[in-house]
Formats: structure tokens, sequence, C-alpha cells
């Protein structure tokens, strides 16, 4: 992923192939800004359902959404398949002009994909490369991002129902200067999770989110990314200041200049973790702690755009 200002975004799911579903997108203009409006000077932008994020050989491109403003506003849908282009459609009469604020979601078939615009059944095409091998979504143009979701809320729900919730991203908040540390008064309760997110420093070395108790010495668990060994352990922090534990992953899917979020759920005796929306790894949670007070704490190289815990009985009240 870029960094922000949003002209270019990848959001590289490293672990899992995309499955049938919704991906909902919702964006804005870039001069789409209070006042200055019709001042927008968008003329294209696109997205891109791919495989992987090559630059050279350029990735093949399953669809390719490209709506364009001059003359009329219409979209043009294609694939790149093997460096070459396929035979594009046209798609008129897109209800969209420069300067409006926009929705646009996508449902994922097997071999095709529904897109609607500001909720209206807009187009359907066709896939040119397996739904199973597209990996990455690309984002490009003249445009702001406010808010990328995919269904179903979270990677360990059994059924797709509900809406697409994606809190805004927090851009050089005084509020999230890295190291962090915050207090989780109330513990780590059966039903909580807590979401990480940010983007990779330009030459990482490691990254660091450990959650203890309020003794210092006492750490439930490190996940510790480390850069030069290539690495991901999520176990308990030694005193020498090293992570211990059971590796992740046999691939690494953190990378320099690319948005990351992590996902911790709570269960009765485990934590379960997701990496950009998709499971990654669980360990067991000491159960005599549920209602502890807690410390959760992120440093290393990263810009955060936000750290937000959510409880199980706000929700619960809240519904």
């Amino acid at each position: 992923m870029a960094s922000p200002g949003f002209q270019s975004l990848l959001i590289n799911e490293a672990h899992r192939s995309t499955e049938e579903g919704q991906l909902f997108t919702h964006c804005l203009p870039r001069h789409d800004l209070p006042r200055v409006a019709y001042s927008c000077s968008c003329v294209v932008f696109q997205v891109d359902f791919q495989v992987g994020c090559s630059v050279s050989p350029r990735a093949d491109i399953g669809l390719h959404f490209n709506p364009r403003f001059r003359p009329r506003p219409h979209v043009i849908c294609n694939s790149l398949v093997h460096g070459h282009w396929m035979e594009e459609t046209k798609l008129p009469h897109l209800p969209l002009k420069r300067g409006d604020r926009f929705e646009l979601l996508f449902l994922l078939g097997e071999d095709h994909v529904k897109v609607s615009v500001n909720g209206k059944h807009y187009a359907q095409h066709p896939f040119k490369v397996p739904l199973a091998q597209m990996d990455t979504l690309g984002v490009s143009g003249d445009i702001f991002v406010k808010t990328i979701a995919f269904l179903p809320n979270s990677p360990f729900a059994t059924s797709r129902a509900g809406d697409a919730v994606a809190k805004p991203l927090l851009l050089r908040s005084p509020d999230l200067e890295v190291p962090l540390s915050r207090t989780l008064p109330e513990g780590f309760r059966p039903g909580d999770s807590m979401t990480v997110r940010g983007l990779v420093c330009p030459d990482p070395q490691e990254l660091r989110i450990s959650l203890k108790t309020l003794d210092p010495s006492c750490s439930l668990w490190c996940f510790h990314v480390s850069f030069t060994d290539r690495r991901i352990l999520w176990g308990s922090d030694t005193e020498e200041g090293h992570s211990s534990g059971a590796v992740l992953a046999p691939c690494f899917p953190f990378h320099p200049q690319r948005y990351f979020e992590l996902l911790f759920l709570r269960q009765e005796d485990q934590v379960k973790v997701a990496l950009n929306g998709t499971p990654f790894g669980q360990r067991p949670f000491p159960q005599h702690l549920a209602h502890s007070a807690l410390e959760l704490t992120v440093e290393g190289s990263l810009v955060l755009y936000g750290v937000q815990n959510s409880s199980q009985t706000s929700q619960e009240a809240d519904a």
C-alpha cells in the first residue's frame, strides 16, 4: 500500500485467495473537499482485482474496473492475462460526475462480478482469471479513499449477514505515536477484540504488539514480526527482550510501505488472530486473567493508523 494521499492503494491478502462474497468500496473523489467540490479534476480511476502485486512482469488482473469521466461518464471493464489486455467492454451511463461522493459494492461470484453504484445495480462482468487466484486489490487514480471493507465483518464468522464496517484511518494522529501504550481497564474478555492498523516503514526492522498485566514482568503474549529473519512469532516476551513462540506462517506476508490490519479475537480459552481479514493463528489465553486490567503496547517500524478495542459487553448494550 502506498503512503496516504491514496493516489495508489494496494491491500495484499497473502494467505487467502478471494472467496465468493462482497467487497464494499466506499470512495470520495480526491478534490471533493468541503466548499471546493466543483474544482474537482478527477478524470479517471480504477479498481483492479489482481493476482499478486508484481510490477514487472505486470500482475494478471481478473477484473479491471475503470470509470472515466471524459467525454461522458462511462466505465471500461477488462482483464489482463500474461501481459496482454483482453477485449474490453464499455459500459455507458455511469451515474456519477466529477466531484460526486460515491459508494461501490462488488458482489463476487465464481466466474463473474456484479457492481452497484450508490446502492443501485450497474453492471455484471465475467472474470478472465480464476477467482481463487485473485488475492490483491488495487485502487488508483485521482480519488480519496474513505473506506474499504470486506464481508463478513469477522474473518471467523460462519455467515455473511450484516453490513460492512470499517473505521476511518487516523493519519498523523498524536494519539497514535509509536511506541504506543494503552491500558485495558476491564481486561480482555471472551468476545472482545482488538484491531491494530498501520503502515510498515520503508526500512523496517521489527514490529511488536504485546499484551501484559500491569505488572511489567508478566507478559501474556507478544506478536513479533522480524523483518531481519522474515519470521512471525506469537509467544511470550523473554527477559532478554526477545520473543519466543511458534512460527505462525511458512511465508512472510509483511512488506515495506504496505498497509496491514491485525485483528485479535478473544474466545473462552484462546485468542485468534487474523491478518488483513484472513485467519492466521491462535494461542491459549489464561482464563483467570479474563477480567484483570491489562496493558497493550505497540512498537517498531510502523506508522499507526488505528488501534481499537471492542468490548462484547458494549456491543450487546448497543444492540
